[in-house]
């Protein structure tokens, strides 16, 4: 069996659910050690023992990546425990719409720690250990909220296209080094992300909007990632815009 990714170590963030863990087991399939975090720990030892059972390796880091210090700390384990970071999936994030005029500061103020800088901090931590060794691979799950903004979205879209400006701006700074940068934007898929939204007017069009279409499923995205991942040395896959057939925006 081919195994592309043998001998690499990955580190995946929102790993106990969702796209993460399908990532995260893809990953694994694909003959990579995985570190797994996300703030569940049962959930992340769940993932641990399937990761198991395809005779990988895992580390489980119970962690909040909004935190500054917990995002930093996440890559130190991992190189400790592995000793390198080949790859990092920077795809925990939340979703909390709401109108402008009805949203909580709080919520906006979670979602930039979270989907924004969280990511970034993860990735300052990475990059010193990646061009070390002269290789790495950063992906950035962001959204199609990251191309097209919605109302009652402001604030999750602007996250998001923030990722993808601070995507297009690293990979101009880290290509010297051999370092790759992909950005991910996922249309609708099938996970819990949407059962999180605050405003219950919204999340109930947002449902009713999810459910009129063939939804995408985590294992399509990891699939994508994959994809990424395992193009040779001089491929760098910068973007993947996937929607559902059905989703016209």
């Amino acid at each position: 069996m081919s195994l592309p990714l043998k001998d690499k170590v990955a580190l995946v963030t929102g790993a106990s659910s969702g796209i993460g863990e399908a990532t995260a087991l893809t990953l694994a399939r694909a003959g990579a050690r995985v570190a797994i975090a996300a703030r569940r720990r049962e959930r992340l030892d769940s993932v641990a023992r399937r990761i198991a059972d395809l005779r990988s390796e895992s580390l489980v880091l119970e962690a909040d990546v909004a935190r500054v210090d917990e995002a930093e700390s996440i890559v130190a384990r991992t190189v400790d425990r592995f000793g390198r970071i080949d790859i990092l999936v920077n795809n925990a994030g939340m979703m909390l719409l709401s109108p402008v005029d009805r949203a909580r500061v709080d919520d906006w103020r979670r979602m930039l720690d979270l989907n924004l800088l969280g990511l970034m901090v993860a990735t300052r931590a990475a990059l010193p250990h990646m061009r070390r060794q002269k290789d790495g691979h950063v992906v950035n799950v962001s959204s199609t909220a990251g191309r097209v903004a919605n109302p009652d979205a402001s604030v999750y879209a602007a996250t998001k296209f923030g990722v993808g400006a601070f995507s297009e701006a690293l990979r101009r700074e880290v290509y010297r080094d051999g370092i790759r940068v992909t950005l991910i934007e996922p249309g609708a898929v099938a996970t819990e992300l949407r059962d999180h939204v605050p405003d219950r007017e919204t999340r109930d069009r947002i449902e009713t909007w999810a459910r009129s279409m063939r939804q995408l499923q985590s294992e399509d995205v990891a699939a994508a990632i994959l994809y990424a991942v395992s193009q040779p040395p001089h491929v760098n896959v910068n973007e993947i815009l996937l929607r559902p057939t059905d989703q016209e925006r």
